[in-house]
């Protein structure tokens, strides 16, 4: 709680406001019993009819002028609430963008979505109709108890009796109902995940009919978000009648110990009816803090979840690195850079690339690698170590789950090697932000991913120095400007969500021109052309001739066709570069680079 607090600090003097306003409404609490009290005990008893006027007159200014503060209360609290919400979805999702690819890889996308939406909407209920509410509820106590104490103490301490056993219920109420909600949260978060996956999966769903056991996958998560919720309810609906019974306990104990001292002269029948009506008006608002409750020990769940991921901090593979850090100044939600000369920086042209000794395993990204003796130890890349030249063209092969695509994750910062270094330009990249490593380089992968935005905006993606020009002549380099031009809106023609209104052949082009269109240093392909026709991968060929000139490129294919023209192949095998060589000298060597060629070009003429 006290760390949901700060969230409120740039706005403490809207919640001053909000809570002058529940103090005066609190005050306003008072006015009604003590007026009755006057009522009962002076102008009934002398039949003073103006004082009855008067009485009446200020009950009702009591009353419109506490409407006023309810109205200008429910308006300023509500503000508050959807502010706080808006900075802390700014910061969660300013969080997730810096996380390393290893947190997403187990972390299911429905559940990172139920902590920006669901979740921080508890937490939106909780400001607005939780936090500032309770210190008006305090307040209305407070003022209640006292004026219960100065009408008669006697009274006031019989009513207070059943204090305690109050106290009790919330109690429990408390340690059972934040368990309930908990539950709540992991259900709906789990939700969240299948209801993701299973959508953007659906033809594969209904291609191999799984649409009937599906549903009863999905039939079983539900009802274990329907039990939790049953609970946390069977929690509420017993606590809130026992303040009712409490209540009225109270109000039977004004009426026994109130009754038999008027009976004897000691306490007047107006001083009884105002003990009444502020019993009444002392049980409602606890009866308000026990529905608060439910509002905060949800929040107290998802703050929970909330603020676990926050806690998070960010590998330095994605955040600047630890060298770096004393040049930094965290602003908000992300990293404001400052002039350091500690920090190193690569220069913005040349291109050389070295693998120096690599090792890597996917797994736990915060643990360090196990001994090199270590025969347990699944290595994805095995002692790797290469170098590129600036403007070659390098091309990396191999059968599946060779390491290839891994070579490409470590190059770009994605991931971090247990042992060895990559050099970029001989500076290491490991002691460079990873926005700068990136920003050199233009990636093209087998899955194009394509935005729900338009052409122009898929291509230039918001960088500086990316203009309507580049982007122009990007497409026009690549051969996908006359794709674009037959669209009815050119280049401000909003895709569908991933491109769906594109074929594959296109969105792999608008690739090739997303990548290019900042004039990267470094030029890596990874599957690229795997997904698109004969005739679309010629043209994509022969424009790259001209694009890879002068720039240094790295490709993966499993088309062994696309790299004849590498100025060197690497042949990769469980993780170890086994072969090197042009295409020729490979063939010649007569190892695992003739065997995929041949696997591949079995029985065509080119095999001979």
């Amino acid at each position: 709680m006290r760390r949901l607090l700060t969230y409120l600090r740039p706005y403490r003097w809207h919640v001053a406001t909000a809570v002058g306003i529940l103090i005066a409404a609190s005050g306003l609490a008072l006015v009604g019993p003590w007026l009755t009290k006057i009522a009962i005990d002076q102008a009934f008893p002398e039949g003073d009819l103006r004082l009855l006027a008067l009485l009446a007159a200020v009950y009702v200014g009591s009353m419109l002028v506490a409407a006023v503060l309810e109205y200008a209360r429910t308006l300023l609290t509500t503000w508050i609430g959807q502010r706080v919400m808006e900075d802390l979805r700014g910061q969660i999702f300013g969080h997730l963008q810096r996380l390393e690819l290893a947190f997403f890889d187990r972390n299911p996308v429905g559940r990172l979505m139920t902590r920006v939406t669901s979740d921080v909407e508890a937490l939106n209920e909780m400001f607005t109709s939780g936090v500032v509410t309770i210190f008006g509820d305090v307040f209305t106590i407070g003022a209640i108890v006292t004026a219960m104490l100065i009408l008669d103490w006697r009274l006031a301490l019989v009513t207070f009796t059943v204090l305690p056993l109050v106290f009790a219920s919330a109690w429990l109420f408390r340690t059972r109902v934040r368990r309930a909600y908990r539950d709540i949260r992991l259900r709906l978060a789990r939700i969240n995940a299948f209801l993701q996956e299973r959508i953007t999966g659906m033809s594969v769903t209904q291609l191999f009919r799984q649409e009937e056991q599906t549903f009863d996958r999905f039939e079983k998560i539900n009802r274990d978000h329907l039990s939790a919720h049953l609970k946390s309810i069977t929690y509420y609906a017993l606590f809130f009648p026992t303040v009712e019974i409490l209540a009225a306990v109270a109000m039977a104990l004004i009426i026994w110990y109130g009754g038999s001292e008027s009976l004897r002269g000691a306490m007047t029948v107006g001083t009884i009816a105002a003990f009444l009506q502020y019993a009444r008006r002392f049980f409602r608002p606890i009866q308000d803090l026990s529905e608060k409750y439910n509002i905060l020990q949800s929040a107290m769940a998802s703050s929970e979840r909330v603020f676990r991921l926050l806690d998070r901090e960010p590998h330095p593979v994605e955040s600047e690195p630890e060298v770096a850090q004393a040049g930094h100044e965290r602003v908000g939600t992300g990293i404001a850079e400052t002039a350091d000369p500690a920090i190193p920086t690569v220069p913005t042209r040349g291109g050389r690339i070295e693998f120096r000794n690599v090792w890597f395993r996917y797994g736990d990204m915060e643990s360090d690698a196990a001994p090199a003796d270590a025969e347990d130890v699944d290595w994805v890349l095995q002692d790797v170590s290469f170098t590129i030249e600036p403007g070659q063209r390098i091309a990396i092969v191999g059968a599946t789950g060779a390491g290839k695509s891994t070579l490409i994750n470590l190059l770009m910062r994605f991931y971090r090697s247990q042992r060895g270094t990559i050099f970029l330009d001989d500076t290491d990249i490991s002691l460079v932000p990873a926005s700068d490593v990136r920003s050199r380089m233009g990636l093209v992968l087998q899955d194009v991913y394509l935005f729900s935005d338009t052409v122009l905006r898929n291509i230039d993606l918001g960088r500086p120095g990316v203009g309507a020009r580049e982007v122009e002549e990007a497409a026009r380099r690549v051969g996908v400007a006359a794709y674009v031009d037959r669209l009815p809106g050119g280049y401000e023609q909003r895709l569908g969500e991933r491109g769906s209104n594109l074929s594959a052949g296109e969105r792999q082009l608008l690739s090739f021109a997303r990548a290019l269109a900042g004039d990267p240093d470094l030029l890596i392909l990874d599957e690229a052309t795997s997904a698109v026709d004969s005739e679309i991968e010629a043209r994509i060929e022969m424009a790259l001739e001209a694009l890879m000139e002068g720039r240094t490129s790295l490709v993966i294919a499993h088309r062994l066709s696309t790299i004849r023209n590498a100025d060197r192949i690497l042949v990769m095998h469980h993780g170890e570069i086994r072969e090197t060589g042009t295409h020729e000298e490979l063939l010649e060597l007569g190892g695992l680079y003739t065997r995929l060629y041949r696997l591949q070009f079995a029985g065509s003429p080119s095999a001979a």
